[in-house]
Order: C-alpha cells, then sequence, then structure tokens
C-alpha cells in the first residue's frame, strides 16, 4: 500500500491508485505540547469468516423476471445492481432472504446473485449457488490493512493538547466500501476524547490484493489499535495512570470533535470508563505444593505445552473506543416497515413485514417485542424479509434496532391512532394495515478541512483484558475480559450480552491469530484449517455492564450494540500483552514469535517506557488530484 502511493508505481486505474483521501483539520494544527509521544502502528487483514458461505437459489419467473432467495445484507441495493445487469425493471427481480449464517460485513457486495440469475433465466430453470469455503475467501471483501504513524501531544497534567495522525489503507483491487471505511477511520483516529487540535489525513488505495471493504467496526479496530497504544504511550510518559489519563480527557455532551461536529447526544464515556475499571480483576490461578499450575488453564492449554507455569506473566490493558451509529456523510438513510393489526380466533394478531436483514444481531427479536409493547398483543407474526416491501437498508452500521424498530414504532402508532378514532372497529373483517418509514437525523458531508456534522450519533465502550504470556513458548491465554459498552436503552439485554461477547471474539481474532496471508494478490490460507479463529477455549470468561443513557430524540432511546466491542478488544488484549512482556508489539495480530525471549518484568517503580518501533519510510505526501482526474474518480 504505501508502494501505491509513489508517482513512478503503475496506476491500477485510470484515476491513479488513490480512492479516497480525507484530511481533518481541527483548531491550530501547528500548537505545540509539553509532553510528546510517537508511535507507528499496523494491522493485518482479517477475514468476516461467517459459519454460512455465500448460497442462494434463483428460480425463473413466468414473466420473464427472476425469484431469487439468497445470503446478504441489504436486499433492496442488490436489486438496484442486479436488474440492470439482466435488462430487467427492477419489478421483476424479487429477492427474499434465505438463511443467512452470520456476515459481518462480508455479504454487503454482490457475490453470486447476478450468475445464479443468468444461468436460471438461460436454462429456464432453478438453479442453485454455493461457494466452497476456499470460494467463499476469495469472493468477498476483508478487512482493510492499515499503516498509522501517530503523534500526541499534552499538557504536564495531562490534558491532550494536539493529535496527528497519518492513516494509510489497503483497498485492494476495488472499491466496494473503502470510501466511507476510510472517511470513518479517520473521523475517530483521534479517539473518544476531547482534542482542541488535531490534523488527520486518511488515504486509502488501490492495490493488487483482493479487494477490503465492510467488516464489523468498519475502519474503528484499526484506529483504535493506535489512539489507544498512543494514550498508554502518554501516560507512562505523564507518570499517569492510563484509566486516569482517559477519564481526564473523555468526551461528553457538548464536546466538539476533529470534525467540528458538536455531541449534543448522549456520550457517558466517563462511566463507561469507571464502571469497566471497577469490575474485579480475576484472582491468580491456584498452584500445587510443587508451585506446578493445572496445565489446562495454561497458554495453549494441555496440549504440546511443556512447562507447568514457571514462565507465566500476567498482564493487564485498557481501552476506549466508539462508533458511529447508522450511515453517514449526509446520507438519507430509512427504513420502512408495514404492520397489520388482524383478530384471529384465539385473540388479536399483529403481522410485522421489513426487509429488515437478521444475521445474528437478533433484529427480528426486537421487532416482535416492539410490536407487543406497543399494540398491546402476544402473537406477532415476522414475514421474511423480501422486496415486497420498501428498503430497510443494510444489516451493518450498528443500525437496524434504530431504523427498522423506529418504523415498526411508527406503523404501530399509526394503527393504535386509527383504533382510538374507531374503538369499535370489527378487526376480524376489517384489519388495519400501516406503512411507516423512519428517517434519522439529516448530517452533512465532509466540508473545507473535513469539518462537518458527519454522524448521526455515537456509541462507546472500555473494556479490561487480563492476559497470561508464557514467555518460553510464546503462547497466550487472555483470563478475563471486564467490559463496559454503552447502548443507549437495552431493549433485549440477554442479546446486547450476546453482542458485547460476539464481538470481544472477532476482536480477540485479530490480536491474536486472525490474518489472511496474501502473496502476489493470492490468499494463501484460504480454509479454516489454516485460517485460524477463536474457539471456545481461546475465548474468557466476559463481564459486562451494560450502560444505559437513552438517546435523546430516537426511538426508545436505543443505539446499536454490534460493533463497539470489536473496536476495543483487540487494542485492550494487544495492550495486555505489552504490560506483560515490555514489548512494543505495534502490529496486530501478534504472533508467538513476537512474545519468546522476553526481558525481565519492569521493577515496582512502575511500568517503563514502552521502546518505539521504526515503521518503514514514512508515507508518501499526498498531494490530491487535478481536476481530470476527481471527475473520474467521481
Amino acid at each position: 500500500m504505501e508502494e501505491a502511493l509513489d508517482p513512478a508505481a503503475p496506476k491500477l486505474h485510470d484515476w491513479g491508485n488513490v480512492l479516497r483521501h480525507v484530511r481533518i483539520a481541527h483548531g491550530d494544527p501547528g500548537v505545540q505540547a509539553d509532553v510528546w509521544v510517537e508511535g507507528y502502528y499496523e494491522t493485518g487483514i482479517q477475514d468476516q469468516a461467517a459459519l454460512g458461505p455465500e448460497g442462494g437459489l434463483a428460480i425463473p419467473a413466468d414473466d420473464g423476471g427472476v425469484d431469487l432467495f439468497v445470503t446478504t445484507q441489504w436486499l433492496h441495493v442488490d436489486r438496484q445492481q442486479i436488474a440492470p445487469c439482466l435488462g430487467l425493471p427492477e419489478e421483476k427481480v424479487r429477492i427474499t432472504l434465505a438463511g443467512l449464517g452470520g456476515a459481518f460485513g462480508s455479504r454487503e457486495d454482490v457475490h453470486l446473485q447476478i450468475h445464479a440469475c443468468m444461468l436460471a433465466l438461460r436454462t429456464g430453470r432453478p438453479v442453485k449457488f454455493m461457494y466452497s469455503r476456499p470460494e467463499s475467501f476469495l469472493g468477498h471483501v476483508h478487512r482493510h490493512p492499515s499503516r498509522i504513524w501517530a503523534k500526541t501531544g499534552a499538557t504536564r497534567d495531562g490534558r491532550l493538547m494536539n493529535v496527528q495522525v497519518r492513516l494509510l489503507l489497503d483497498g485492494g483491487a476495488y472499491a466496494s466500501s473503502s470510501p466511507a471505511v476510510i472517511a470513518n477511520a479517520s473521523t475517530f483516529a483521534a479517539g473518544p476524547y476531547e482534542v482542541p487540535n488535531a490534523l488527520i489525513e486518511g488515504t486509502c488505495v488501490y492495490t493488487n490484493n483482493p479487494p477490503c471493504g465492510a467488516m464489523r467496526g468498519f475502519g474503528g479496530p484499526q484506529v483504535a489499535f493506535a489512539h489507544e497504544a498512543q494514550m498508554d504511550k502518554l501516560a507512562v510518559a505523564l507518570g499517569m495512570d492510563p484509566v486516569e489519563l482517559r477519564l481526564r480527557n473523555a468526551l461528553h455532551p457538548g464536546s466538539v470533535l476533529p470534525t467540528g461536529q458538536v455531541i449534543h447526544g448522549s456520550a457517558p464515556v466517563r462511566e463507561v470508563i469507571e464502571r469497566c475499571a471497577a469490575l474485579p480483576l480475576p484472582p491468580e490461578e491456584p498452584r500445587d505444593e510443587r508451585g506446578h499450575r493445572d496445565p489446562l488453564g495454561l497458554p495453549g492449554g494441555a496440549a504440546g505445552n511443556v512447562g507447568r507455569g514457571e514462565s507465566i506473566r500476567r498482564g493487564v490493558g485498557f481501552a476506549v473506543g466508539y462508533k458511529n451509529i447508522a450511515y453517514s456523510e449526509g446520507f438519507d438513510d430509512s427504513t420502512e416497515a408495514k404492520v397489520t393489526l388482524s383478530e384471529g380466533p384465539d385473540g388479536p394478531i399483529a403481522e410485522v413485514h421489513t426487509a429488515a436483514v437478521e444475521c445474528g444481531g437478533g433484529v427480528h427479536t426486537i421487532l416482535t417485542q416492539i410490536a407487543r409493547t406497543e399494540l398491546g398483543v402476544d402473537h406477532v407474526i415476522l414475514h421474511p424479509p423480501d422486496t415486497g416491501v420498501g428498503s430497510a437498508g443494510s444489516s451493518s452500521a450498528s443500525r437496524l434496532t434504530l431504523m427498522a424498530g423506529g418504523a415498526v414504532q411508527l406503523a404501530c402508532r399509526a394503527i393504535r391512532e386509527e383504533l382510538e378514532a374507531e374503538p369499535d372497529r370489527d378487526l376480524r373483517a376489517r384489519p388495519i394495515t400501516a406503512t411507516r418509514t423512519y428517517h434519522h437525523r439529516q448530517t452533512q458531508s465532509f466540508g473545507s478541512d473535513g469539518q462537518g456534522d458527519i454522524h448521526v450519533m455515537f456509541a462507546f465502550a472500555a473494556e479490561r483484558a487480563v492476559v497470561e504470556v508464557d514467555t518460553d513458548l510464546g503462547l497466550v491465554r487472555v483470563v478475563q475480559i471486564a467490559a463496559a459498552q454503552d447502548v443507549g436503552r437495552a431493549i433485549n439485554p440477554q442479546g446486547v450480552q450476546g453482542q458485547i461477547e460476539g464481538g470481544t471474539a472477532q476482536g480477540l481474532g485479530l490480536a491474536l491469530m486472525e490474518e489472511l496471508q496474501v502473496k502476489d494478490g493470492r490468499i494463501l490460507n484460504a480454509s479454516f484449517t489454516d485460517y485460524l479463529l477463536p474457539t471456545i477455549l481461546d475465548m474468557p470468561p466476559v463481564v459486562a455492564e451494560i450502560v444505559e443513557d437513552p438517546e435523546p430524540e430516537v426511538p426508545f432511546g436505543v443505539k446499536g450494540a454490534g460493533e463497539p466491542s470489536t473496536i476495543v478488544s483487540t487494542a485492550a488484549i494487544v495492550a495486555a500483552l505489552r504490560d506483560a512482556t515490555g514489548r512494543a508489539l505495534n502490529r496486530a495480530p501478534v504472533k508467538p514469535d513476537d512474545l519468546v525471549g522476553l526481558r525481565e518484568p519492569a521493577s515496582s517503580a512502575g511500568p517503563a517506557p514502552i521502546p518505539d518501533v521504526p515503521g518503514p519510510k514514512p508515507i508518501p505526501e499526498y498531494h490530491g488530484v487535478d481536476a481530470g482526474q476527481q471527475e473520474l474518480m467521481t
């Protein structure tokens, strides 16, 4: 990705190798600070690794159209792309959601939809299509690998003064969601902290690598890995507790972000930090009379572990991060829902019909909860998501609880109003149907110097990781994750807990084991034998606090819960590894070779400064594009 910025490099597209460049200048980026820390950070390519591969069934219809049952995250945007490729009007492409075994961003792009429909229309017969696991690795986008150069300045009492970040993402050969990912990553690069002066430059480039796009966190995990390491470095330089440093600079309602956006909604960052830090630490593991540990509780478990716990070091790490909820940059996001109230033999029945995709987040449970609550009925029928109703948008951006939930609430309230106007209505003979569309508040695109009201609202999270490292073998055991997450209001607390645990697991994967190996544009480990995923044996207990501070002026005060834990868990786990080992560990995932042969732990006087790791040669300056190039890119 560094080579792609070289003016002498081959141009992969007519407009060059720069997919998008974002510049955010806030306050006076030239302001000096009392104390500065610098760092260089990398993250590798992570795969969404959904258990269900891409699949679909296309059936030719009598009207010359096609009925498609497919795994996707956004039915209507698929139809917008499929119909012109088939030479059909959109109304002749009817899509129904098939069973979706996970997504995490990998089903936002079209995969086999067009091919299956072409074959069905050509043969006049139904066509079932499914990718093998190696085909799945090749057939969807992945998390962007990153290179980040950061410089953080503060006063001697720990107040942030200036943050400067240069961020580079590898978008691979094609665009996918990269323009939005680099924008998101750039807006969050300073962390969930008040920073009066900042200069953030984010660039995403085309390369000959496999395409990258949407994945849980959407640019957040990469920058959180960097800004939280910088906060830990700054804490050491100031001789300050790292949690106290974060509390001193935490965002709050009324804070101004580097984009100039003012936080008008809820922002319980201090509460999230304090409640996470207050959770009890796990006790030390017991040893027998010989000083040996139970081998099943050692890093790596009993299999292949030749030690008895003699070389185990424990470390604790802390991280805070945040994520936007719903689409940004002026996108007019909306969701439609249709609700019908009728009378059945055993009482009233509510039928809910939306195109909201359920891919494990629990939105369908929440929509039935909302219908029961708003209409006061027990029996709710949820229709399969399809294009027979208006768009719900994508199952992404932690948005569906807000957007689809808001649409169902509006439709239910319209039904209640009609019932109140006609209280004696016979619902058996004359059911009531209401279709409503929910829009969130309008946002703005980037203005001059990256300023603007970019995001709808934000959700915050903190995690503390406790790890053990076997310094002889380079093996790691995550002992505990303590988490506190801002969810606005928890409609389904058990579902929120599941999202925190699942998101943490994906962050653990990026911290310790998950990385696609790419050479000359080819993926070398396209299988679950060679691409390692956390299993239940790798996951520690997750002790979670749900922080409820309802967002004003949105349905139920809700915020999405799917992404913040992924954003912070990687940073927290690697911070704990640094604490245990004294090594810089500036790249995720951390590998066993990065951990073996460690120095003695720091003295009780406090942690030793983490040494700097020199990065590659500085990222080349980016000078923008001329008018002709800009027209081509647009």
